[in-house]
């Protein structure tokens, strides 16, 4: 038997354009030969799982991949079905080739760095991206079936011959091409594939042409993967070790949430929350996508939200349809609820966790806490799942609940103008209004934050770089609700007044003239509190920030800082006294350091201002000395 033939094609050049697209991710002929070569095993399994194919019990199933570096060969040999001639004409020549071909017709005016991922439906004819002629060798599993040969340079036109294989199965041999000699090396061809098949439950083999299979040889994948088991059966020191192998140079996780649905889509997958707050602006997660315990890719945001790429992990779906572009895959309804799933899941853990391991939980929340927030501010549907776990840390080291802080927090009304000369006009209802008070950096803050402590108020803690968002978003949910960074204002720090008369206004004329640009006021706060303290709006310094997130200059916001006067205090009284007394040089010495002893509460001293600050310290204490 010898038959020649040409694959009819509509497309100039398809095998050129195919390269150029899987250019990226040369090794996908790899996986999409190792794959077919499993799906032919998988195949007769369940043929002889239903007795309609003659198959021993104890059958070892296997893959072997050989290599021959001298040769440039890569050879792909399986014991699965196995084809006959006219299967071959039928998914070689057809089958196959038209998923070649509609992969060209989908692409071929797109851009050239559109995104594909992963085509399963390319399966055999991807291997003309790497080699420069490909032949087949097959056997079917059919009594008395003959052996078969394929073979092809240009994948467009082929020659069919009886074939001279003995053993069931397939071998796919490929000459590779001078671009892609590098894949008849044993130790790169191992390196794809342990990245696609670490967890393919068909056994592969890897050897250098002409060596044999030892009795006693461990396939390359050896071992299943934990998201196989069920959740009731794995330990936590077994979870901890799959985590340390998936991800060997990693921080040991924080928890987990291991995923396993077989309704409405099949989905199996185990996600770590590892440790974010030291790394986060600059660290991203890995969720490794499977199907079928087949690698597909890392980080697929058409399947795992954007927010959840902060976790690691591994998921492993077989009803994702990897046979079209990203765009088409983002569209799809099973990639949708698969999403939705996923993130409900997520949402869960972190409820159950918060309601049964309250301890643990508030341990880890620093943790996770950017995680959880950054969830919230890029998806509603999973702020609305985990909201009730959402928590305040307090400068005491203690938690309370978000929605349990809140609803302490006292409301005040404040009153409605009323436009002039309007006797008639209704009188409009006072609006009721819940200031929560917040610390962006208590060490930097610790004075605003004794004051605080002295009048009896509370503050928590939000020190995150996420925070200034987290907070508009409770706003935006709660439309009474405003929160104050603890040095924007001073009003609930007000005091009797105990101090004798002061000249306010030669007060604020000799504090405007160290501190220019700054709007100067006095108020009367308690007399252990600070001689002066800088205060910045909330609102001013929300727009500085979230200016300097984009790129832009703060500058294009008026600060509005504002220098507050302690008239309770010793030793602003003293300043007075300085001042009606004519000792301007020593009022002026003095007013700078109070100055500057505000700024240094608020925020860090430029270093020559420091250098100014320090040796004006020396001075002072010298005086004081003498």
């Amino acid at each position: 038997m010898r038959e020649q033939g040409t694959i009819s094609i509509t497309a100039e050049n398809m095998f050129p354009i195919i390269r150029k697209w899987l250019y990226a991710d040369r090794d996908i002929f790899i996986r999409e030969l190792v794959s077919n070569g499993s799906d032919a095993i998988a195949k007769l399994s369940g043929l002889a799982g239903v007795g309609q194919a003659d198959v021993p019990a104890d059958e070892a199933y296997r893959i072997i991949v050989e290599v021959d570096e001298d040769n440039k060969t890569i050879a792909f040999d399986d014991n699965g079905i196995g084809m006959t001639a006219d299967e071959v004409r039928k998914y070689i020549n057809q089958v196959a080739f038209s998923g070649a071909k509609d992969f060209f017709e989908q692409y071929k005016d797109s851009a050239p760095d559109a995104q594909i991922i992963g085509h399963f439906g390319l399966g055999f004819y991807s291997s003309f991206m790497a080699a420069k002629s490909v032949r087949i060798d097959t056997l079917s599993f059919k009594p008395d079936a003959e052996p078969v040969t394929w073979e092809s340079e240009t994948g467009t036109e082929f020659t069919i011959t009886e074939g001279n294989r003995t053993q069931r199965g397939s071998r796919m041999t490929l000459v590779l091409d001078d671009d892609n000699a590098e894949y008849a090396n044993l130790f790169t061809v191992r390196e794809v594939l342990m990245k696609y098949f670490r967890y393919l439950p068909t056994p592969i083999y890897l050897r250098k042409a002409g060596e044999e299979v030892k009795e006693d040889e461990k396939p390359i994948n050896a071992k299943a993967p934990l998201w196989t088991k069920a959740p009731s059966e794995c330990t936590e020191d077994e979870y901890r070790q799959f985590y340390r192998e998936v991800f060997p140079m990693a921080a040991e996780p924080l928890f987990w949430v291991h995923l396993n649905i077989d309704y409405p889509f099949r989905l199996k997958g185990i996600l770590y929350f590892p440790k974010l707050r030291s790394e986060f602006e600059s660290a991203e997660g890995q969720v490794k996508l499977y199907c079928n315990q087949v690698f597909v890719a890392d980080n697929l945001k058409e399947v795992i939200p954007e927010y959840l790429l902060l976790l690691k992990g591994c998921i492993d779906c077989p009803d994702l349809p990897l046979n079209v572009s990203r765009s088409a895959l983002q569209n799809d309804s099973t990639v949708k609820k698969l999403s939705a799933h996923i993130t409900r899941k997520v949402a869960d853990r972190v409820v159950s966790l918060f309601k049964d391991e309250r301890e643990t939980f508030e341990k880890v929340w620093d943790d996770v806490s950017p995680f959880i927030k950054y969830g919230c501010l890029r998806d509603e549907k999973f702020y609305d799942r985990v909201k009730s776990a959402l928590i305040f840390k307090l400068p005491d080291g203690s938690y309370q609940t978000v929605d349990e802080y809140i609803e302490a927090v006292p409301e005040v009304e404040i009153p409605m103008d009323v436009p002039e000369g309007d006797e008639n006009a209704p009188k409009a209802e006072p609006m009721k209004e819940k200031t929560v008070y917040y610390v962006s950096d208590p060490r930097q803050q610790a004075q605003y934050l004794a004051m605080f402590k002295e009048k009896g108020l509370s503050a928590v803690i939000l020190d995150h770089v996420l925070d200034n968002h987290f907070i508009t978003l409770l706003e935006r949910k709660n439309e009474t609700l405003r929160f104050k960074r603890i040095d924007s204002s001073v009003e609930d720090l007000a005091a009797e007044k105990t101090g004798s008369d002061l000249d306010a206004e030669g007060l604020k004329s000799g504090f405007a003239g160290v501190a220019p640009g700054v709007a100067v006021e006095l108020a009367s706060l308690s007399e252990s509190a600070a001689p002066a303290v800088m205060v910045l709006s909330e609102e001013g310094r929300r727009l500085q920030e979230m200016a300097k997130m984009f790129g832009q200059d703060p500058g294009m916001f008026p600060s509005e800082k504002k220098l507050v006067i302690n008239e309770n205090h010793p030793l602003i009284g003293k300043l007075d006294k300085m001042l009606k007394a004519g000792k301007f040089g020593d009022a002026a010495e003095l007013t700078e350091q109070v100055y500057d002893l505000a700024r240094i509460a608020h925020e860090p001293l430029s270093a020559e201002d420091m250098t100014k600050f320090i040796a004006r310290s020396v001075e002072i204490l010298k005086k004081l000395a003498d």
